[in-house]
């Protein structure tokens, strides 16, 4: 009787690892003929056979074991920006940097990055969806990779596409929520050498910010912004915001420069973070002791939240501005006022909207699908204090 091949198997491709080739040449893959299903028959001389064969079954142990004994070499990694939904100054150091207390909080407007190892044993290789990104080693990614490699002594070296989403020069956090995915990412490229928190405490090294993003996704940052003290969700996850961000942008530095201190606002952070607990979002809780220097260096940045406050009418929960600016946050509608849209002056802002999102342990933060997923804010609401009595 002549021997029966299903389709199937003529018709695949073993060509996409070495690893997979030899899985395969070595495994029995023979199907067999069984069960007849009629007798035998004198006129016809033919007999009929099902033939049972399970090659998607087959096809997935052998993807397992490919799996399994396969190194790590691609990762493609959401990098999400932040706000700061209040920004307290408490004084200068020393060193010339200034001690804040602040609420932090990841929103879902993020890069992606595309991570893969490289065979160049000594350079990163750095590319951008956007100009004016520098792609050497004054990129935030190329100084975060390099910290990795002197801090564990790993050899490897990535290319890396960055697809940039979140805009420079915005308040938001977004150079450094890329540093923090970078180390994120070569520490899974390189087998998890290390813990999250070390990674943590060395990202401070490159960037005030960065270790905010090992957080879980919400916290309170005191120091130069270092020192961070996870806590649960303070609000909905599904509490919607709007971002708008002019085209010019505001120099951290220079905000900096022109703060006086003793024209900040006096009241506790910590008092902020108790009604924060208590009212959810309010105008009186989004403090940013950087907006009077920031509104000094962009006057048109100050006449922006006004209107928006003023045209509002009450749709805004609270509208201010994220760290040192430029961008304009309004919470509780995803959508701009419509002076935004009519007004020749603002016809090339920058525009978003967005929701509060965190993270797993031991997961990086997931990009976002369109219906963002809902928490319980009474539940909520209960372990934010918990965690705030503690401080």
């Amino acid at each position: 009787m002549a021997t029966v091949s299903p389709p199937f198997i003529s018709s695949l491709n073993f060509t996409q690892s070495s690893s997979f080739k030899t899985s395969f040449a070595s495994s029995s893959f023979t199907p067999k003929l069984l069960r007849p299903l009629s007798s035998f028959s004198v006129k016809s001389s033919r007999k009929q056979v099902e033939i049972v064969f399970d090659p998607d079954e087959r096809l997935n142990k052998i993807g397992d074991h490919v799996d399994k004994e396969a190194p790590l070499s691609r990762l493609n990694l959401f990098s999400p920006c932040k706000i700061n939904v209040f920004l307290r100054i408490t004084g200068k150091r020393e060193d010339g940097f200034h001690d804040l207390a602040s609420l932090f909080h990841v929103i879902s407007l993020g890069d992606t990055i595309k991570f893969s190892l490289s065979p160049s044993k000594s350079k990163d290789r750095l590319s951008t969806n956007v100009q004016g990104v520098p792609v050497d080693g004054r990129n935030l990614i190329i100084k975060a990779l390099n910290l990795y490699r002197k801090k564990t002594g790993s050899n490897k070296f990535f290319w890396i596409h960055l697809d940039k989403k979140v805009p420079t020069g915005a308040g938001l956090g977004g150079g450094s929520s890329n540093a923090a995915t970078a180390l994120w990412a070569a520490n899974q490229l390189n087998g998890g050498l290390v813990t999250e928190k070390e990674l943590q405490e060395w990202s401070s090294e490159i960037g005030s910010d960065i270790p905010f993003f090992f957080s879980h996704g919400a916290a309170y940052c005191t120091g130069r912004g270092e020192i961070v003290q996870d806590l649960p969700p303070p609000f909905p996850l599904d509490l919607p915001m709007v971002l708008i961000k002019p085209r010019e942008a505001c120099s951290t530095a220079e905000v900096y420069k022109r703060l006086r201190l003793d024209q900040t606002s006096n009241i506790n952070p910590l008092t902020l973070l108790e009604n924060v607990s208590s009212d959810g979002v309010s105008q009186s809780i989004c403090v940013n002791d950087l907006e009077p220097p920031a509104f000094s260096v962009l006057p048109s940045l100050k006449r922006l939240k006004q209107r928006i406050i003023a045209s509002g009418r009450g749709e805004y929960d609270a509208v201010f501005m994220s760290g040192s600016g430029s961008t304009i946050v309004g919470i509780g509608s995803p959508d701009p006022p419509q002076f935004i849209y009519d007004d020749e002056e603002y016809k090339n802002v920058f525009l978003s909207e967005a929701n509060f999102m965190t993270r797993e342990a031991n997961e990086w933060y997931k990009e976002p699908a369109s219906a963002t997923a809902t928490t319980s804010s009474a539940e909520s609401r209960m372990d934010f204090q918990g965690e705030i009595s503690k401080l």
